[in-house]
């Protein structure tokens, strides 16, 4: 019999209900508790209420929600006491509640659970009563006893059903040798003689065989440079996969799927057994170990290094006898593989290498491992580089941060935390709204929805895993793995964070699988190695604080070499089709749980719910796809709440530390989450393993110069942050490059112009066709606001967060070897604003000519004195200084000189600087932060000038000295206005049209273009823009718009040739036609033609001067290559040299590849596109891929590419060559590609430094070297030797372009070259 404390009082309902939770709960079982209530006189709801409490919060031997007869006995009970206390005279009690509730944990399934409201509706003549608040009570504790027991429920089926289907995976191989199965049966039936260890040792010296001639044929990517594509890859990235969630007999179970189907056999690699071997090893299974060494041996491969290792490292962990062990190393070593290669040459985890290293002294006790290789030291042999890793050079300064090291370490916590979460959450800079009523409710709403969203994408996650996890006991690839590598609370936190953050026009199905994917592919990829790196890390620092020394100076990729750092393991990319299927499959469960009630919508319609995004279809550019949109109500929620936070990934923001410098092409960069050096499209390798196979010091030069560049420490410029935000929160500024919100968007036209006016049948065709173009033109101009102001809100919002820190930017390289920061909404490569939030952290006294250069670069930003002297442009800001300081005192109410420059908000931060130094006491030891550019003269047409020592090329762009800069793209406009001239006097109508329009701004992007592969149509449209951005050239619409008859505009007056679209010009209002003509001929004659093409009911009106913008485009793209093929002779040669040579290497059958003068290896990514298909779900997605290797190479874009990529990496190689060598001069130093960035008193030395390495870049013999380095590599193939393609590209490659007289020394005397 159970007693009391003495303190409790019969009839005590507080006291009792205390006693109930505190003394007894924790003791009594849900049957005693409700039996000895009666003696206290307590409540039925108390009790009831305190029953269940109990039996949720501990394991009772009689639990109450679980025994039928307990709950019967308990509602026989309260009736009871219910009677009793109504014969006292106690107020009434509502039993009828009480059955209810009683009921409900009965049977829950049979959905007799009702929402609180619902259950206090009963409740309203007992609210007075002493029971009504244990009722209130009970309901809160009942609610919380259901989600405890379904979340257990939960978590029991979930490992019901993991055991159940994992008894269903298949571990027995299924061989197709008739031998090997047998022996597999035999010792799997004499296991208990034979043991497993013996069978491995047996089997062991089993000759590798080949089951057929198709197998012998397999694909040559058995080896360890396998290149794997398509399924393979897929099959790699889904073991990997398996392996990391913990589903390793998932992972054997495909395997042996695979393995058991010859056709599917052959995908597998010896890399793949291996993975499976590994994972076995780790947990000491050495059967199903042996399984895989079975199907290893069927499919007529022989074990490697790594096979060894994984079964070495299983005996060790099973301790097993020394012989067994003797004998796998024996059939090593007779298979040639050395054992200190095991420690040496695979790579280990600190334990595995001791569960190997144990068994290996079993057999062997004296043996001791190799110590870890210390690499040798390494020297790039470029000629180039020779003085960047001369020894002991007392010349060199290496720079250090303005940081002590103990600030240093602090930003390293503040980055670890932030990579370690993922994301980043900052405030939005959107203007703050009042808090009214309807902002707080709309904040509510919302609220409550994510909650329900939440629950509801739990349960989506976990019914699509379950699927998912059926396909793979199928033996299929599916997407099971994939889905457990973040946890289901990662996953959909990143998927409210996709909701939130998708625009009101929706956004495309693909690409937004795509970044879905794209994000679970990074996050899972985040190391995790914490205490080992602050270590590391720590005495990296030592190098870089400004209160440390080292023992010797060196580069920062040294000195963290000289550290010891081990290399981060390299990750295999997943294939393009899993990221897609992935992100499709995750964007689904997103669409299937977002819901929302129709109220929201249509406030009086009934409380169904409805789908929060949508899956409509729509056309872009001639083509049909699918977007997923938000419902237009959710839009008017977030509009109204304005929440003012905005997440981001954390690789997508700057690093408050230093990045970690670049070591191998897969490690630097960010702390945890691994970057590749080249970025590339997602599912391309070809990059990668080009650089894997090259060489380590090869590397040196580029991997030191990306270190340089991130090394710099930049702020927020927060003056120029405030005017800014000053304008982002009124109505923006489009004039100055800030954007306007949506509301200044236009609407849809009204009146006449009302799309519903579509409808009325008075409307004729015509006016029909012309009210959709404006609606489709208003939607686009719509669209793009809507995407600049979401960039510049983005911009903006990490500009004030970082508005009073230190951050750093990573860079990486693309494929060609430009750079490029790694952060992409926040950095110094985007438009005039974004370069003008920006200023280094580390100031420079401006010294004797510091001064000097920030007029200099103020004059040159507002796009004036380009044509005059340095001298000259000094003097000019002199004579401006009264408006460069009213600019700076009053830039939005003075007279705002500063709004008229070329680069606005640049010359503004510039007039700021140049007041603050002159109002200096001392102007020469102000501390400047400020950027000084100085920016190339048309930088590629100074490389093929100097690559073809071109004098008259080479006079164009400045690489002569000369008094007054020259300009290029003027000199092409005066010799385009010369034909011009000539045309006009023989009677051409366009080019009388255009007199007194062609200028430096109308060719100068075309100009500068052409010598990266511009076509002719590009440059069209580069002039056609330029033209229609001149208000005095008469222009209403262009040639190639249908007139509001739904008919083209007429010809082209120079060529004759229809200006229809490509198509050709309609029959009738935008038909078909037959292609047009081509004959040379003037405006009335292309006229006639397509008068006769359109017939006499389509006749168009005469020619007047509003119908040229398109014509004068093409007239003026003909003349602007014109013009460059007089003035560059040696340019177009080198360029036709470049193409044809591509397009027969093309036609061989390879891609081009080349090295740079750094030594980088280079291939262009063009293979023709090959269709990748993903069905089923919301919509069957199609996309292509041309990175695909085993697609024949895209001759067009391979000899497209090849010119205007080989000279970007020439101009990358220059620009590394300058950071390098300042940075042994101790200089700051950054670059917009051929902008090089440096402080204002440091112009001069970088200055010097550019055009040395110039002339010493154009010393090498390039184009020899490239032609020798294309001869070896696709023409010394015997067995291609006779190829008609391999002949002719020989005699091409032989036939290199001949040089000029030009002297290059004459370069580093040319005060223009850089300026």
């Amino acid at each position: 019999m159970h007693t009391f404390p003495a303190e409790v009082e019969p009839g005590d309902a507080l006291s009792t209900g205390i006693l109930f939770r505190v003394y007894l709960v924790p003791r009594f079982c849900s049957l005693c508790c409700s039996l000895v209530f009666l003696q206290f006189k307590m409540a039925p709801d108390l009790v009831l209420g305190c029953c269940l409490v109990s039996s949720a919060q501990r394991g009772c031997d009689v639990p109450f929600v679980e025994n039928l007869h307990v709950r019967q006995a308990l509602l026989r009970v309260l009736k009871a006491r219910v009677r009793q206390l109504q014969a006292e005279g106690v107020a009434e009690v509502p039993v009828k509640r009480v059955a209810k509730r009683v009921t409900v944990a009965r049977a829950p399934e049979a959905g007799g659970a009702q929402p609180p409201r619902q259950a206090q509706a009963g409740a309203q003549g007992a609210a007075a009563t002493p029971s009504s608040r244990w009722a209130q009570k009970l309901d809160s504790d009942q609610q919380l006893t259901e989600k405890r027991k379904q979340r257990l429920e939960g978590k029991l089926r979930k490992r019901v059903e993991k055991g159940a289907w994992q008894k269903q995976l298949r571990l027995e191989p299924r061989l197709l040798s008739r031998k090997l199965a047998g022996q597999l049966q035999h010792w799997e039936q004499g296991a208990p003689r034979s043991p497993w260890e013996e069978q491995l040792a047996q089997l062991l010296q089993e000759a590798p065989h080949r089951l057929s001639s198709e197998a012998a044929a397999a694909p040559a990517d058995r080896g360890p440079e396998s290149r794997l594509e398509g399924q393979q890859q897929r099959l790699l990235s889904f073991f990997e996969c398996c392996l990391l969630t913990g589903h390793l007999p998932l992972a054997h179970h495909v395997l042996v799927t695979h393995h058991s189907k010859s056709q599917q056999q052959r995908l597998l690699t010896l890399s793949m057994y291996n993975m499976v071997m590994l994972g076995w090893a780790r947990q000491g299974s050495f059967k199903e170990l042996t399984y895989v060494f079975f199907m290893l041996k069927d499919a007529g491969l022989a074990p490697d290094l790594q096979s060894y290792a994984a079964a070495l490292q299983c005996m060790g962990r099973l301790d097993q006898d020394a012989g067994t062990i003797r004998r796998c190393l024996k059939q090593m070593a007779q298979d040639g593989l050395q054992l200190q290669g095991l420690f040496t040459a695979v790579p280990l985890s600190a334990e595995e290498r001791a569960e190997l290293l144990r068994a290996v002294r079993k057999a062997k006790p004296t043996f001791t491992p190799p110590r870890p290789p210390v690499p040798s030291p390494q020297v790039n042999t470029s000629p180039l580089l020779r003085e960047i890793y001369a020894k002991q050079d007392p010349a060199v300064s290496y720079p250090r941060l303005h940081l002590s090291l103990k600030e240093l370490q602090g930003l390293f916590q503040q980055q670890l935390r932030v990579e370690m979460a993922t994301t980043i959450t900052v405030e939005s800079v959107e203007k703050v709204p009042l808090l009214t009523k309807e902002v707080l409710h709309a904040r509510k709403t919302l609220a409550g929805l994510r909650t329900r969203w939440r629950t509801a994408l739990y349960r989506e996650l976990q019914e699509t895993k379950e699927s998912e996890a059926h396909a793979a006991r199928e033996g299929r690839l599916s997407l099971f793995p994939y889905l457990c590598l973040l946890s289901e609370k990662e996953v959909v936190r990143m998927l409210l964070q996709t909701l939130q953050a998708l625009p009101a026009q929706g956004e495309s199905l693909l690409f937004l699988a795509h970044e879905l994917g794209l994000r679970v592919f990074k996050r899972k990829q985040l190391r995790n190695e914490v205490q080992e790196l602050e270590q590391r890390y720590s005495k990296y620092l030592h190098l870089l604080a400004s209160d440390t020394q080292v023992a010797e100076p060196c580069l920062p990729r040294q000195h963290w070499e000289a550290l010891g750092v081990p290399e981060a393991p390299h990750e295999q990319p997943w294939p393009m089709s899993v990221v897609v299927q992935l992100g499709k499959q995750l964007a689904e469960v997103l669409v299937r749980a977002a819901q929302m009630p129709s109220s929201l919508a249509a406030p009086r319609s009934p409380g169904t719910l409805i789908p929060v995004l949508y899956h409509v279809y729509s056309f872009r550019s001639f083509r049909q796809i699918g977007i997923l949109k938000p419902h237009p109500a959710f839009t008017q929620l977030l509009e109204t709440a304005a929440e003012r936070t905005l997440t981001f990934e954390s690789t997508d923001v700057p690093m408050l530390c230093p990045p970690l410098p670049w070591t191998s092409p897969h490690s630097g960069a960010f702390l945890l989450s691994p970057t590749r050096m080249m970025r590339s499209v997602e599912g391309s390798q070809q990059h990668q393993l080009l650089l894997e196979r090259c060489p380590p010091a090869e590397l040196h030069g580029a991997l030191d110069a990306l270190t340089q560049l991130g090394n710099c420490a930049w702020r927020v410029n927060g003056r120029v942050l405030d005017l800014v935000l000053e304008l982002f929160t009124d109505k923006g500024c489009p004039r100055l490059g800030v954007p306007a919100p949506p509301s200044e968007a236009p609407r849809p036209p009204e009146g006449r112009q009302a799309p519903k006016r579509c409808l009325l049948p008075e409307v004729s065709p015509a006016e029909k066709a012309e009210m959709r173009r404006e609606l489709a033109r208003r939607l686009k101009v719509a669209r793009e606001m809507q995407s600049l102001r979401a960039d510049a809100l983005y911009r903006l919002s990490l500009a004030q967060h970082l508005r009073h820190r230190v951050f750093w930017l990573p860079h990486n390289m693309d494929f060609r070897g430009r750079t490029y920061p790694c952060s992409p909404h926040f950095n110094h490569l985007g438009s005039d604003l974004a370069r003008a939030l920006l200023e280094f952290a580390q100031g420079r006294p401006l010294g004797p000519h510091g001064l000097n250069w920030l007029k200099i670069h103020l004059v040159n930003l507002t796009g004036l004195k380009k044509r005059e002297s340095l001298q000259a442009r000094r003097d000019y800001a002199d004579e401006l200084m009264e408006d460069i300081l009213d600019s700076a005192d009053r830039p939005m109410t003075g007279r705002k000189w500063w709004m008229e420059a070329d680069e606005p908000w640049q010359a503004l931060a510039c007039c700021m600087e140049v007041a603050r130094a002159v109002r200096a006491p001392d102007p020469t030891a102000y501390v400047s932060h400020f950027p000084v550019h100085q920016d190339g003269s048309c930088n590629g047409l100074q490389h093929y000038a100097a690559l073809g020592r071109d004098s008259v090329g080479a006079a164009s762009v400045n690489l002569l000295p000369s008094d007054l800069p020259q300009d290029v793209y003027s000199e092409v406009a005066a010799q385009v206005e010369v034909f011009r001239r000539q045309d006009a006097e023989q009677g051409v109508q366009v080019a009388q049209v255009l007199e007194g329009f062609i200028s430096r701004k109308v060719v100068k992007q075309t100009v500068m273009t052409v010598v990266y592969g511009v076509t002719r149509y590009g440059g069209r449209l580069q002039i056609e823009k330029r033209l229609r951005e001149i208000h005095d050239f008469p222009q209403v619409r262009g040639a190639e718009t249908p007139d509001p008859a739904g008919h083209w505009a007429a010809g082209d007056p120079d060529t004759g040739s229809c200006l229809c679209p490509p198509w050709g010009p309609p029959a009738g209002p935008m038909g078909a036609s037959p292609p047009p003509q081509s004959a040379r001929g003037h405006w009335p004659r292309a006229i006639r033609r397509c008068r006769g093409n359109l017939g006499p009911a389509h006749a168009l009106p005469s020619p007047s001067p509003q119908d040229f913008v398109w014509e004068a485009s093409h007239y003026l793209v003909r003349q602007v290559f014109n013009s460059l093929q007089e003035m560059f002779s040696g340019t177009r040669s080198i360029q036709r040299w470049l193409t044809e040579s591509a397009r027969l290497i093309s036609h061989t059958g390879s891609a081009v590849e080349w090295v740079t003068p750094l030594g980088i290896p280079i291939i262009q990514p063009y293979h023709r596109d090959s269709k990748v298909m993903i069905k089923g779900g919301l919509q069957s997605l199609t996309f292509s891929s041309s990175v695909d290797t085993s697609q024949k190479p895209n001759t067009l874009k391979q000899k497209n590419g090849f010119p205007p990529n080989f000279i970007h990496s020439l101009d990358s190689s220059h620009m590394m060559l300058t950071a390098l060598h300042c940075y042994r001069k101790g200089l700051t130093f950054v670059s917009v590609h051929d902008c090089f960035w440096t402080h204002a008193a440091d112009v001069a030395v970088m200055n010097q430094v550019c055009r040395e390495q110039f002339v010493r870049l154009h010393s090498q013999p390039i184009l020899h070297n490239l032609s020798r380095f294309l001869i070896e590599r696709f023409c010394s193939d015997p067995r291609t030797s006779k190829s008609i393609w391999v002949s002719r590209l020989m005699d091409t490659l032989l036939s290199v372009p001949k040089t000029g007289t030009f002297n290059l020394e004459q370069v580093k005397h040319s005060t223009y070259f850089f300026s």
